[in-house]
């Protein structure tokens, strides 16, 4: 499935509306036995320029802005807690909050025209909430020059510091991201969302406990039947035919 944020006279920014939109469309079927992969692209020539200033302007109350924040922190969330993959697809400037979601999804793939950057400083909003998502994306030192000058980084910076998987050129995005996606959609729906789950899980805790973790859940995993399935065709030397 693929997730358009077609708001470009907007910039797409990530209004109430558009934040409470995207998490219903991340919802939607989701427990599907035929939604593999998730694919969120964009309309126009900026990816995303992140929340929408006018909703963050003091004519609104501090309940409104708290809103806004805690519906996009729990969007971002929700994307690592979902069972599937899911794949930016970028095609322009990522800004703010909108360099928080590429940096939020699983795998980014960028076109060489894409670029990156956290501009809050400049106008008196530092990119707290987006730091929490680019802090742990790139190296610290990476991420604060973001924070604290607002440059923007290019697509082939992005993807040396670690922001994006891949860069291609523009007319290669298309084709590289269902390239992914297609792979992806090889394997088993059961196998890839405990993959992911586990993933998430090891990454914040420290060696020993990760791995205590991890062996635990490599063995649940050949207690599934896709488990066993994929390890018998292997020996078999045929395809796996998976559950889901």
């Amino acid at each position: 499935r693929e997730i358009i944020l077609s708001n470009p006279g907007r910039r797409n920014a990530l209004s109430l509306a558009m934040l409470q939109s995207l998490r219903q469309d991340l919802l939607h079927d989701v427990k599907g036995k035929e939604l593999r992969v998730i694919v969120i692209s964009a309309e126009g020539p900026v990816f995303c320029s992140g929340h929408d200033l006018k909703e963050l302007s003091s004519e609104d109350d501090v309940k409104h802005h708290s809103q806004v924040f805690e519906i996009c922190a729990e969007v971002m969330t929700l994307i690592q807690k979902l069972p599937i993959p899911v794949i930016a697809k970028v095609n322009g400037l990522a800004t703010a909050a909108g360099c928080q979601l590429v940096a939020s999804c699983d795998i980014a793939v960028a076109s060489e025209k894409a670029q990156f950057a956290t501009p809050g400083v400049n106008i008196g909003l530092f990119c707290s909430t987006p730091a929490v998502a680019l802090g742990r994306s790139l190296p610290r030192k990476v991420a604060l020059e973001m924070l604290f000058t607002g440059e923007p980084l290019s697509a082939r910076e992005a993807l040396m510091h670690g922001l994006v998987s891949k860069v291609v050129p523009e007319d290669k995005l298309e084709e590289e991201t269902m390239k992914i996606s297609r792979k992806i959609c090889e394997s088993s729906k059961s196998v890839l969302a405990l993959g992911k789950a586990t993933f998430y899980r090891q990454i914040t805790q420290d060696l020993d406990t990760a791995y205590r973790m991890t062996t635990q859940v490599m063995v649940e995993n050949l207690t599934l039947r896709d488990g066993q399935e994929g390890i018998e065709a292997f020996i078999q030397k045929r395809q796996p035919v998976w559950s889901h």
